[in-house]
């Protein structure tokens, strides 16, 4: 298995393979998951800022793998993970962006030109594309791909990814400042923190009582992965923050990622199930994870309390976190309202 960083880093791959919720109530304390809409979908758009940012260039900075990077042309920008592309979109300089990974599957970008395979990048096609300034993670590969972009004299800045809520806010003003656009990272940190708050306010006092227990399932029927979130799956944050336990963790999953078992399972106990949409479409919808061994078994199986959210915005822990953490809440609790 991969290491933790490399597969939260990797979810967004997934989408490369090919991942409707629906609950009940038990009537009682109000914390338990209700019965929630079918799918609640992530938008597909991200909401730049109103105002074009101010570039002030060059811009200096420290690369997460410790290079200092001096940006000085920010016209032909390449993001190398489809969360990189949302935060220079949403800080409203999408019309400089020649390039995206395949994760970044929102309409703004749909139509640029995809150079990564998997997580994989392929050097000679950012090459082709003349960027003035490339973002890469930490989880971006191979070193290669990565060290031939910079021979060829390209500016390319590291970032480590985002694995919580509490990572969300400077993630974007990183991004920001290697842009030279440090004013516009300012006001999206701000909106996104704003945002984050509001919705959590939406939480039942009831959560408070008695919170549900969550496990993350990541699925892929076609490859026949079933696999177990624990401590480091990237999932603890946003489910702690919707008021609920991370059932892998609390049961005592140290790792990312554990095989599915029937004893883990019986362990992790969850009143609910997350997963991710095309995950729960690999295994053929909820009927189908039913079939996962240990799984019906559960108070989540037994009430067919299933959580999905869109691959590609679930752990991408940035400017539709707020999206993402509304659909946990809505899903698992009900009508707010």
């Amino acid at each position: 298995m991969p290491r933790s960083l490399r597969i939260t880093g990797a979810w967004a791959a997934a989408l490369a393979l090919g991942l409707t919720g629906c609950g009940t109530s038990d009537g009682g304390t109000g914390a338990q998951p209700r019965k929630a809409p079918t799918h609640a979908a992530a938008p597909d758009r991200v909401e730049p800022l109103k105002a074009p940012p101010e570039a002030r260039l060059p811009a200096t900075v420290t690369s997460a793998d410790g290079h200092k990077v001096t940006v000085k042309d920010t016209s032909r920008i390449v993001p190398l993970t489809g969360s990189l592309n949302e935060i220079v979109f949403t800080l409203g300089l999408g019309e400089h962006v020649v390039a995206r990974d395949i994760t970044a599957t929102f309409e703004q970008a749909e139509k640029l030109p995809v150079v990564t395979r998997a997580h994989d990048v392929s050097a000679e096609s950012v090459l082709s594309l003349r960027p003035t300034v490339v973002l890469a993670d930490t989880t971006t590969g191979p070193a290669e791909a990565i060290d031939q972009i910079r021979d060829a004299g390209v500016p390319l800045v590291v970032f480590d990814p985002a694995k919580g809520l509490a990572d969300v806010s400077p993630r974007i003003e990183a991004v920001a400042k290697a842009l030279g656009a440090e004013k516009a990272g300012a006001e999206l940190t701000e909106r996104t923190e704003k945002r984050i708050a509001a919705v959590r306010k939406t939480i039942p006092a009831g959560a408070r009582a008695k919170k549900p227990r969550v496990a993350f399932l990541y699925l892929r029927g076609s490859a026949s992965v079933y696999l177990l979130g624990g401590r480091d799956s990237g999932a603890s944050s946003l489910l702690e923050a919707a008021g609920a336990v991370d059932a892998g963790k609390e049961s005592g999953l140290t790792k990312d990622f554990t095989a599915i078992t029937s004893e883990a399972l019986a362990k992790a106990a969850p009143d609910a199930i997350l997963v991710m949409t095309k995950g729960l479409e690999s295994v053929d919808g909820v009927d189908g994870l039913l079939k996962v061994p240990g799984v019906a078994e559960t108070p989540a199986g037994l009430d067919r309390r299933v959580v999905s959210v869109d691959d590609g915005v679930l752990l991408n822990y940035g400017p539709r976190t707020d999206q993402v953490l509304k659909s946990l809440v809505e899903q698992l609790y009900g009508d707010t309202e």
